[in-house]
């Protein structure tokens, strides 16, 4: 008995062995799951709600960054209007004390004027009586005047009209000097009072620049926050449109590997009628070298390895077939977000790590765009390369990952991110490498 167990078992192990030989070398694994046309419909229908939300509130954002450059401007004008009225309030302020100084050195003059001519008054005045009373005994007229004689009176009473003439005169040019001097004193409190209203406006100008500074200053950062407001929306509804679309891939993925098996399934089938027919129990075996790998396989990978970066800082000039580096100089804007202090990639940086197992690109996105078959964007497809550009060159280039998304490095101060396809300066054909 033990004996002939054991030829039973060695010919049930034969008889196993011929049988995988014969057939199980085609056979299908149990079928996935196949999910229905509705669920495919519903989960498409929520995807696309949620893409044209997105889309519109890209549109309110983009409006809302224009509004708020607009509000900038106006800060920097009314900045500039501030500084105007500060220096023209300093301008009225030191012409208002030049002018003040010029009155108080015209009330000077003017006073001293003044008292020169009574000085002068009351000299005549001695002189005049002294001369009159005492005779010879003023001054150095005496010499001349020390006749008692008519004709030496009428001398003496000649020379005192000419001395005295001579200080009417310096008299009057003294008076006409305290005039002058009170007309310049008049002009110069004018003028006082000219530039203190002047200071005046200016100080009103001034306080009303700053008011409308600050106003301006109130309503940008108003904007601001409702900037804000809108980018976190717009990002909640983002991650709801991420999350509606990796529902439609899981349940198209599935209806997808549900076909390969259906399809490998006939071809199993179809096989073993052959066999059948031709009574040779599978003697001739399987087609030699097997199917090739589909090119979605490629696709697939590079892809996998673009969002395998999801987060990485931007970096201009970073990135190679191996992963990030440290990015370059250039001179700009680059240059003030220290880009040459950070390991990260660009957007041409991170199409060559993205296809590196596949394809070896250069460093630029304007050769990257004719490094492969160009396909009209109609007929764009995931794994395609997308550019930015004009009659300038190429400037931007991302990977199109499909549903209207793509992954790219954006610019100098941001990640690399999972984006809306923007369409706006977008080049007309979609560079394909693989497939």
């Amino acid at each position: 008995m033990p004996g002939a167990r054991r030829g039973l078992t060695v010919t049930a192990l034969v008889l196993v062995i011929l049988s995988a030989a014969a057939g199980t070398g085609l056979a299908a694994p149990p079928p996935p799951p196949n999910p229905s046309d509705a669920d495919l419909g519903s989960s498409k229908a929520d995807a696309n709600a949620k893409a044209g939300e997105v889309g519109r509130l890209t549109n309110q954002l983009a409006q809302a960054e224009q509004k708020l450059s607009q509000l900038q401007d106006d800060v920097e004008l009314k900045q500039e209007e501030a500084n105007k009225a500060l220096v023209d309030l300093q301008a009225a302020q030191d012409d208002a004390a030049r002018a003040e100084d010029d009155a108080k050195a015209a009330r000077t003059e003017a006073d001293a004027a003044s008292a020169a001519i009574e000085q002068a008054r009351a000299n005549l005045k001695s002189f005049a009586a002294a001369s009159f009373e005492q005779g010879s005994t003023v001054g150095s007229l005496s010499a001349y005047l020390s006749a008692d004689s008519p004709k030496d009176m009428l001398a003496r009473a000649q020379l005192l009209d000419a001395v005295g003439g001579d200080r009417l005169n310096a008299l009057d040019r003294l008076q006409q000097a305290r005039t002058e001097k009170s007309n310049k004193d008049a002009a110069a409190r004018k003028a006082a009072e000219i530039a203190q209203e002047k200071q005046d406006a200016a100080r009103r100008a001034k306080t009303g620049a700053d008011s409308a500074q600050a106003a301006a200053v109130r309503a940008q950062d108003d904007q601001e926050s409702q900037n804000t407001r809108l980018q976190k929306n717009k990002s909640d509804v983002e991650q709801q449109l991420y999350a509606a679309q990796a529902k439609v891939n899981g349940l198209q993925g599935q209806r997808q590997r549900y076909q390969d098996w259906l399809a490998q399934k006939t071809r199993e089938d179809e096989e073993r009628a052959r066999q059948a027919a031709l009574g040779s129990g599978g003697a001739e075996g399987p087609p030699s070298g097997g199917p090739s790998a589909p090119a979605g396989a490629s696709i697939e990978a590079v892809i996998a390895r673009a969002l395998s970066k999801l987060g990485m800082p931007y970096a201009w000039g970073g990135g190679n077939a191996s992963g990030p580096t440290r990015g370059i100089r250039d001179g700009g804007v680059a240059d003030r977000y220290g880009d040459y202090d950070k390991i990260g990639f660009d957007c041409s940086g991170l199409m060559i790590f993205a296809f590196a197992g596949a394809r070896s690109l250069p460093h630029y996105s304007g050769y990257q765009y004719s490094a492969g078959r160009q396909v009209p964007l109609s007929r764009m497809r995931r794994g395609d390369m997308l550019f930015w550009g004009g009659d300038g060159g190429i400037h931007h280039v991302a990977l199109y990952l499909g549903g209207g998304q793509m992954v790219e490095a954006p610019q100098s101060g941001l990640r690399v991110r999972i984006a809306p396809v923007r369409y706006g300066g977008i080049m007309p054909y979609a560079t394909r490498l693989i497939g």
